[in-house]
């Protein structure tokens, strides 16, 4: 499997990304009531947007700035959430389920439509996983290592994942091993947007 390094390049991409994540929410647009409420998708609409103005705008020196303010803003917000989220780590349609413990190595790459829960570990240990699309993982989960999972699999609570996988699984347990041979789009745990 081979993750494609896919990131925001310029406000076309800014704009498919926040539509995707949206999405992943079950939602079309962002209201007062979603970005003054859900502190999971204002931090993450806000590291959109850093990662927007990271990728395309360092030589402007306002927009360094800009840039700066925002990241000073989000880290507060991420370390009252419990979040240690990177730039440019996951691909569009990202879903925050809620706030708790969610700790991401800044080389982990995950692909598309990852929906995260609280209590989460994505880390490096001679190497940083890769994660492809579709991914679903549950709450507790650990996954670390020179790794790579497949699309469409979801992980399922307290897991540890520790050595690669394929697509359209069922993971559990720890070490973690294949429970299902069906993976997190058939098993309902993504909105029906995304499928």
């Amino acid at each position: 499997m081979d993750i494609e390094e896919e990131m925001i390049t310029d406000r076309q991409s800014y704009k498919d990304y926040v539509a995707q994540d949206l999405k992943a929410y079950g939602l079309s647009r962002v209201g007062f009531y979603d970005y003054l409420w859900r502190d999971s998708l204002r931090f993450q609409l806000r590291l959109r947007k850093i990662e927007y103005f990271h990728n395309t705008g360092q030589s402007r020196p306002l927009r360094r700035a800009y840039c700066f303010l925002l990241e000073v803003v989000n880290h507060r917000l991420a370390a009252r959430l419990g979040f240690t989220i990177p730039k440019n780590v996951f691909g569009p349609g990202l879903c925050l389920v809620h706030h708790g413990t969610i700790v991401v190595h800044p080389d982990v790459r995950v692909g598309r439509n990852c929906r995260l829960h609280p209590s989460t570990c994505l880390g490096n240990h001679n190497g940083s996983p890769a994660l492809g699309d579709n991914v679903y993982i549950g709450p507790g989960a650990k996954i670390y290592g020179n790794i790579s999972v497949g699309d469409n699999v979801a992980i399922g609570a307290n897991s540890v994942v520790n050595k690669s996988f394929g697509s359209n699984l069922t993971l559990a347990g720890a070490p973690a091993h294949i429970v299902a041979e069906c993976g997190a789009l058939e098993q309902g745990v993504f909105p029906s947007s995304i499928s």
